[in-house]
């Protein structure tokens, strides 16, 4: 009795295992043979649609901040604009070496302070004398808006990402 009991077990899982086979099968063939079962409509959108604007801000994925002025080499967490434009001089600076860092780390992008709260300028503005262009830096030729916005296209980072303006205070600034 108790064979015979195994037998149908095993006969009945066999069996199963055939109809689970044949039941593959046919859904694979429905899919060859009838092409419209495939070509399914893709569902219409529900509530709000994000814009190009937004599609693009959310591929940026992950981007740098460069920040740095006069008061880091002051060592003041906070500037107030009476910072000598003498004490600017990052000899050391190398845009590439950023921008190649960034890249490698897998940034999309770099931010830059070109102008924060204190009004220096990183790059030699015609409408103020607080800029890189009254530093030792590159005897006053420096320009490190240009140097990181170049370094960023040859890092193959985005084109138009090189730099960001942040202006505090409802400050106008116009660039050159």
């Amino acid at each position: 009795m108790r064979r015979k009991h195994r037998t149908s077990i095993l006969w009945s899982t066999m069996s199963n295992q055939n109809h689970l086979a044949r039941a593959i099968a046919a859904s694979f063939a429905a899919l060859i043979v009838c092409p419209v079962l495939r070509a399914a409509d893709a569902p219409k959108p529900y509530g709000p649609i994000p814009s190009e604007r937004q599609l693009h801000w959310h591929e940026m994925e992950f981007y740098g901040f460069l920040h740095f002025t006069v008061n880091t080499f002051t060592d003041k967490e906070w500037g107030y604009g009476d910072e000598s434009e003498k004490v600017f001089n990052p000899t050391e600076f190398d845009a590439d070496q950023i921008a190649q860092t960034a890249k490698a780390s897998g940034m999309k992008g770099l931010v830059l302070t070109a102008k924060h709260h204190d009004g220096f300028c990183l790059w030699p503005s015609k409408f103020t004398e607080h800029s890189v262009k009254n530093s030792p830096w590159k005897d006053g030729h420096g320009d490190v808006v240009k140097e990181v916005s170049e370094a960023c296209k040859r890092a193959g980072l985005r084109p138009r990402s090189g730099v960001r303006i942040a202006v505090l205070f409802g400050r106008r600034l116009t660039l050159r």
